[in-house]
């Protein structure tokens, strides 16, 4: 019986700093570092600010862990569907996982959006956001951009961040494109429309 119990806390502390890293993420995308505080991410996500101090020892962590979550997200579905996919083309598989991290992008604009609150500053977070998740993006992606979309080396620069914002900025800014165009980038269509779209622009 008591296992039980032991049991039931466990998946109640599990649950609730699960729903604390999904309020988390949402704070800091909206209002960034400076802006989001911990009793704000309380709120959102229904519980007291005691928990988080509980399970995340500063905001730091707290916004260091929120941005594991969400990546190894994106490393794991990727890796998940390609393989699901089994494509022996190169080519082909190349536009797929740039399908998919549309995809991806499209369900989490929130993604680009820390991702360039962050990156717009020198500081300890940029750093760690770089060395922990973003060199490694790079130096993996970077053979295929070269291989098979025939970027040339000193240009790789270019290339990952034209694919970064080719991918991610039109769901980031989704308001403003339904103001300035009509289009709902939230939309099936349009996201698959622009998913197959960027795909062909960088590998064609």
């Amino acid at each position: 019986m008591a296992t039980s119990a032991a049991t039931a806390r466990q998946r109640q502390g599990e649950a609730t700093r699960e729903r604390i890293l999904e309020a988390a993420v949402e704070a800091f995308a909206e209002m960034g570092f400076r802006g989001a505080s911990t009793r704000e991410i309380a709120r959102r996500a229904g519980t007291n600010q005691g928990l988080i101090t509980y399970h995340f020892r500063n905001k730091d962590e707290l916004w260091r862990a929120a941005v594991d979550g969400i990546l190894e997200r994106l490393g794991g579905q990727l890796v998940e569907r390609l393989d699901a996919l089994d494509l022996s083309d190169p080519g082909e598989r190349a536009q797929e996982a740039i399908r998919q991290y549309v995809r991806f992008a499209a369900a989490h604009p929130e993604f680009f959006r820390i991702m360039v609150d962050e990156g717009r500053v020198a500081g300890d977070r940029m750093e760690w956001l770089v060395d922990t998740h973003l060199r490694p993006r790079f130096e993996m992606i970077a053979p295929g951009l070269m291989g098979v979309a025939g970027v040339d080396e000193k240009l790789l620069p270019h290339a990952f961040y034209a694919l970064a914002g080719a991918a991610s900025l039109l769901f980031a800014v989704a308001p403003e494109c339904r103001r300035l165009t009509g289009l709902d980038p939230r939309s099936a269509q349009a996201i698959e429309t622009h998913a197959d779209y960027v795909a062909r622009l960088l590998v064609p």
